[in-house]
């Protein structure tokens, strides 16, 4: 069971602030993640992107500032890849930050009492890597297109599992009503830039699903 995965279920068509919700179904596999987010982004005409992945022991829901040129995991991916110490991306630079309205988005999360906050490390696993190639892909996209990642606390039955008395966790109409705002949020926000800025090809957004991310 992967909240990650249920949650963008059940956006998938959904009309958000005048945006279509498209979803992608990405394999937890490293060597493959990204000719995949490529061939997604160039497949249509995205006005923002946005990761989600799941995080058991986070908090609340947690936007990742920054990721790092890193992959350093114990557990395998699907096809049994490891990675140890392996640079993302050879030669990038070090890290890069996330271009969604971090701040923004939180303060739309505190006014209507949603769990969140801006989390500074995404981790080595393959959820910091979508960030990082993610970032790569759309930084010189025309016009831009904003990317950001969002980690998941486990499910409460999840918790109960894991142990609850160590392991946070948030309700999925919650977590679900965290993201329509954050969709919401970044609607409103591009809608205030410049007209230059703001010109789009189609009103669109992209949520890849069922990454799951294990904190180190």
């Amino acid at each position: 069971m992967n909240p990650s995965e249920l949650l963008v279920r059940s956006l998938e068509g959904r009309v958000i602030a005048g945006r279509v919700v498209d979803v992608r179904v990405l394999p937890v596999e490293t060597r493959t993640l990204r000719n995949h987010l490529e061939a997604a982004l160039r497949q249509q005409p995205y006005e923002f992107a946005i990761g989600t992945g799941f995080a058991p022991g986070r908090i609340s829901l947690a936007l990742e500032r920054a990721a790092l040129n890193v992959l350093d995991f114990e557990l395998p991916d699907a096809v049994g890849t490891m990675r140890k110490n392996d640079p993302v991306q050879r030669g990038g630079p070090d890290a890069r930050l996330a271009t969604l309205p971090l701040g923004e988005i939180v303060d739309a999360w505190r006014a209507l009492g949603i769990p969140g906050y801006v989390s500074n490390t995404a981790g080595t696993y393959l959820c910091n890597q979508w960030l990082y190639e993610a970032l790569a892909i759309t930084a010189n996209a025309s016009p831009p297109i904003p990317a950001g990642f969002l980690h998941l606390p486990a499910l409460p039955a999840q918790a109960a599992e894991l142990g609850a008395e160590r392991t946070p966790s948030m309700a999925l109409d919650l977590m679900r009503r965290g993201v329509e705002t954050l969709i919401e949020t970044v609607a409103g926000w591009l809608e205030s830039l410049p007209a230059t800025v703001q010109q789009r090809a189609a009103g669109q957004m992209w949520i890849p699903r069922g990454l799951r991310e294990v904190e180190r």
